[in-house]
């Protein structure tokens, strides 16, 4: 399976998204959206507004990530604004499986987010209901962190509880992920790359994006 390229707009530069999008329109697979609401996490982004002002500048699939209390609540809301992957946090959502069926029932793929300290096992009757899984090996909340390395061993197991059971479920990793770091959790069965920093923060977005494509090149995924 190709590894997919999603750079988070969470370390774009705010005062110029429509250029910032198009900077990374055709080197990118994904646009990954984080949307934290305070409370959550400690720290405020943005909502299904700005992910609809952003749908109109880019043709990128879009990958909300809902750090947010309470997500069933505006599901609907970054449905209509565009969202083609919403990910929902296993730690906010005390009914995950109706979360994940109102995404699905929206057209859209249905993620289930975990933080680094949540073991693999909460998974154990998730996946089945969802289409990926995204992985933080940082803290959410705060984009520029440094990649918690222990978490990889979590992926690796993910990764063989999603083969054992014969699923079609990818796995994300966002979070501190770079040409030193993707190798690790590609290697480890992450598909989908999510990487912020280091490509919003280079000038050359595209040669970013393609220094960590060059550095998973025939690993197994």
């Amino acid at each position: 399976m190709n590894v997919k390229i999603a750079p988070s707009l969470l370390s774009a530069d705010f005062s110029m998204l429509a250029d910032e999008l198009r900077a990374v329109e055709s080197g990118a697979d994904l646009l990954h959206l984080d949307v934290m609401d305070g409370h959550f996490v400690p720290n405020i982004t943005i909502g299904p507004m700005i992910v609809k002002a952003c749908r109109a500048h880019s043709r990128l699939r879009f990958d909300c990530h809902l750090m947010i209390s309470n997500p069933q609540q505006y599901i609907a809301a970054f449905l209509e604004a565009g969202a083609n992957m919403i990910s929902v946090h296993f730690e906010a959502e005390a009914h995950l499986q109706r979360a994940l069926q109102l995404i699905r029932d929206g057209g859209a793929l249905a993620g289930v987010a975990i933080n680094p300290a949540t073991p693999a096992e909460s998974l154990t009757t998730a996946l089945e209901f969802c289409d990926y899984v995204l992985v933080m090996t940082v803290n959410p909340g705060f984009g520029g962190q440094t990649f918690l390395e222990p978490v990889v061993p979590k992926i690796r197991q993910i990764s063989r509880m999603i083969t054992d059971r014969g699923l079609a479920v990818e796995i994300e990793v966002d979070g501190g992920v770079d040409a030193r770091t993707a190798p690790l959790v590609v290697g480890a069965g992450a598909t989908i790359l999510v990487a912020g920093s280091a490509v919003f923060g280079k000038n050359d977005r595209s040669a970013a994006m393609q220094s960590i494509r060059s550095a998973v090149t025939g690993l197994r995924a």
